[in-house]
């Protein structure tokens, strides 16, 4: 796909996790199978280990809050926070951040998974310790991601105008939310992620790479 221009007044990029900067395939075909098989025997192993109890304690705090009601959600919200090995991101994840960054811009994240999980995947990951990376990190306690008022909490939250942030997801729902919100918008196609209509195709910016968006005067 060609190259995208980023808006001029764009001060901070926010980025979506699962589908945007991580292989939802990773999330789904590796880290979630791998915690159910091995889950009884970790524990088994170290219950009574602080840094166990207090993994235990911060995956309570994050079902507490997203009222995850099931085995299988209590499960797959475990692995994130345990995170036994490296977290994946895309290739041209790090690069574009860096680029972003040497142009002055702020980088966030925002996803459903909890701030402390999002730490634990960002400081242990396949590139290495990538939390200098970014400026802060929100989940859903700021608000649900497919609620407009959420976007705006952020911009609040950062201390700048709504307008002024690009969103990359890829999710179309979440776009608009945060379209509806002010915030500019890019949808993220990777490979296993929810195929984009048609009508979203037109309505949306659109990239396969972060590499794609070009800040301005760089086009």
């Amino acid at each position: 796909m060609a190259a995208i221009a980023v808006p001029e007044n764009t001060r901070v990029f926010l980025l979506d996790i699962e589908g945007t900067t991580t292989p939802i395939t990773f999330v789904k075909e590796i880290l979630f199978p791998f915690i159910r098989e091995n889950l009884e025997e970790y524990l088994s192993a170290h219950w009574e280990e602080d840094e166990c109890k207090q993994d235990v304690h911060l995956l309570k705090k994050q079902v507490k809050h997203t009222l995850l009601l099931s085995l299988d959600a209590v499960t797959e919200s475990y692995v994130v926070v345990l995170l036994w090995f490296c977290g994946r991101v895309y290739p041209d994840v790090v690069p574009a951040i860096r680029c972003w960054r040497r142009g002055g811009l702020k980088v966030f994240i925002y996803s459903s998974g909890s701030v402390e999980a999002q730490k634990l995947l960002f400081g242990y990951s396949v590139e290495g310790h990538l939390l200098d990376l970014f400026d802060g990190h929100f989940d859903t306690n700021i608000g649900a991601k497919v609620e407009s008022k959420s976007y705006e909490n952020i911009a609040e939250r950062i201390g700048c105008q709504p307008e002024e942030i690009m969103f990359l997801t890829d999710l179309a729902r979440e776009a608009k939310a945060a379209e509806d919100a002010g915030v500019n918008v890019a949808v993220v196609v990777r490979p296993g992620n929810t195929e984009l209509t048609g009508e979203e195709r037109s309505r949306y910016r659109v990239i396969t790479s972060f590499n794609q968006l070009k800040l301005s005067g760089n086009v």
